[in-house]
């Protein structure tokens, strides 16, 4: 009798699991689901009551609008992707650096660097972002890329990233290519890279999605559409009257493109570079 029990327990769990499993999905996928159906409704039928699922009547040209007239949505998704594609190339290329001078070279006050920086993830950025705005204006870079990119061309997470997976990697390796004559810098480029790959893959995507999204910085530091980011851009379509809530959400499903193609693109190698990073040292 209890086998029997048993068995039929094993079912129901799965039915169960299942179940809670898909309900959960829904609610996730759920309000994505309605954003881009209100992408194609008007304004009106956007904040109607009851709700509606799906558009009353197809507007496709909220999605032309967008990009047209005062709008300049395709200005911000430039500046977006240029200031986003710089961060994450400085990201990898001076965090690898870091990263590989903590892990494999021997020097006074090692330690006490790698805790100085380990320390700085403990401070939030809305602390520093006063300074940050008196440092920029110090140098002339306000409303500029520079100002954009360079506070975010390094950050404590990704020099903690490399160090610790660089740090598994085999000394053998580094010492066998100075004994055939290599230089630091080709021992850097032709064998630590393409070994950390992991971990860079990981540091580069996680990069990327952050920066894109990110809104107070150039919130706070530019103050012209030439350099307007797409968070920013987007912000426009509300008024202090009247908001263009049909604008906004074919701009949110836009702008949310890059970061869901990213991740389509990428999704198999992100897992790889997770399970890679599974076997890193402290």
């Amino acid at each position: 009798m209890i086998r029997k029990r048993a068995g039929w327990r094993r079912p129901i769990d799965g039915v169960l699991l299942y179940a809670g499993l898909t309900l959960v999905s829904v609610i996730l996928v759920a309000p994505i689901l309605w954003l881009v159906s209100a992408s194609f409704m008007t304004r009106a039928d956007i904040t109607e009551t009851p709700i509606h699922l799906i558009p009353p009547e197809w507007r496709p040209q909220n999605y032309l609008d967008i990009f047209r007239g005062g709008a300049n949505l395709g200005r911000y998704f430039a500046n977006s992707l240029f200031v986003t594609s710089s961060v994450v190339v400085l990201n990898v290329l001076f965090c690898s650096l870091t990263g590989y001078s903590l892990a494999k070279f021997r020097f006074p006050g090692r330690a006490l660097i790698f805790t100085g920086i380990m320390a700085t993830i403990m401070v939030p950025f809305n602390v520093i972002v006063v300074p940050l705005f008196l440092i920029m204006r110090q140098f002339g870079w306000i409303d500029t890329y520079q100002a954009l990119i360079l506070p975010y061309a390094m950050s404590a997470f990704g020099i903690f990233l490399m160090r610790q997976f660089i740090v598994g990697i085999p000394d053998d390796y580094i010492a066998a290519a100075r004994v055939d004559g290599a230089s630091e810098p080709r021992i850097f480029v032709q064998i630590i890279l393409p070994l950390a790959r992991p971990a860079i893959t990981t540091l580069a995507i996680l990069t990327f999605v952050q920066n894109w999204d990110e809104f107070l910085w150039p919130l706070v530091v530019v103050n012209s559409d030439e350099h307007r980011t797409l968070p920013i851009g987007l912000a426009k379509f509300l008024g202090q009257y009247e908001n263009q809530w049909h604008l906004l959400m074919a701009g949110s499903v836009v702008a949310a493109l890059p970061v869901v193609m990213l991740f389509l693109v990428m999704q198999r190698r992100f897992l790889e570079s997770l399970s890679g990073l599974s076997g890193i040292k402290g």
